[in-house]
């Protein structure tokens, strides 16, 4: 049995941090310091907080309920990961980089002379505004931002969110995630997931609905063609 899927959707919503690109290194810096800070068991955290939104975080691990305080908690969090990853890059290290085929992925979207992909992530938009750049991810049609919803992943609000800035149906939509909160994002706004196992293992993956797990989106081609998006997934180890 061939290890090769095909797929053809109207567009493709992309998570950011983990699936887009690898904040890996600013990320967990970062949490070291919160960590310290809140005096908090840094791998449960690392463990678990991945793909949920900081207004969350700060409220569940650090205790954080004042809105002034929040919203000062949030913006200190994600300037640190900006100003870290910049840090490792100017030190030649990776900071904030573009995962693998990525670039391409996303330049041949691009292509279209119709929206077809947006990015939907559990950072604000300073963060991502700042993060997309950074690791040289290309201009975006839509971006879907914390700030954009209410309520973050797993609840399905920001990818319901990501198909109609595009006017198309969610369940004509392919949601591209790396972390388990994420796929159930996906899954539950009624879009088809593909999983990358880029930040989480295959086995954390599984079973969360997700139609493909793939080990990163090299194993991914696509074509644009009249407004539409096919796909052929490899799901090979």
């Amino acid at each position: 049995m061939s290890s090769i899927k095909s797929a053809d959707v109207r567009a493709l919503l992309f998570d950011m941090d983990g699936t887009l690109l690898d904040s890996t290194p600013a990320v967990e810096a970062t949490w070291a310091y919160f960590a310290k800070e809140y005096d908090l068991d840094l791998h449960e955290v690392l463990r678990t907080s991945h793909g949920v939104r900081t207004i969350d975080n700060m409220k569940n691990w650090c205790g954080i309920t004042d809105p002034v305080e929040l919203r000062d908690a949030v913006e200190l969090f994600e300037g640190m990961i900006v100003k870290e990853a910049q840090e490792l890059q100017a030190a030649g290290k990776e900071g904030l980089v573009a995962l693998p085929n990525v670039l391409d992925l996303l330049n041949k979207l691009n292509t279209s002379s119709t929206p077809v992909w947006a990015i939907v992530t559990s950072a604000t938009n300073l963060y991502a505004s700042a993060a997309l750049p950074t690791a040289g991810i290309p201009k975006t049609p839509k971006l879907i931002t914390a700030d954009d919803v209410t309520k973050g992943k797993p609840h399905p609000e920001p990818y319901l969110a990501g198909a109609k800035s595009l006017d198309v149906d969610v369940k004509d939509c392919i949601v591209v995630e790396d972390a388990p909160s994420g796929v159930k994002s996906g899954v539950a706004s009624g879009a088809k997931v593909l999983a990358t196992c880029t930040s989480h293992s295959r086995e954390s993956l599984q079973g969360l609905g997700a139609e493909w797990i793939v080990t990163d989106l090299s194993k991914v081609t696509l074509e644009v063609e009249n407004g539409r998006v096919q796909l052929k997934i490899d799901e090979s180890p």
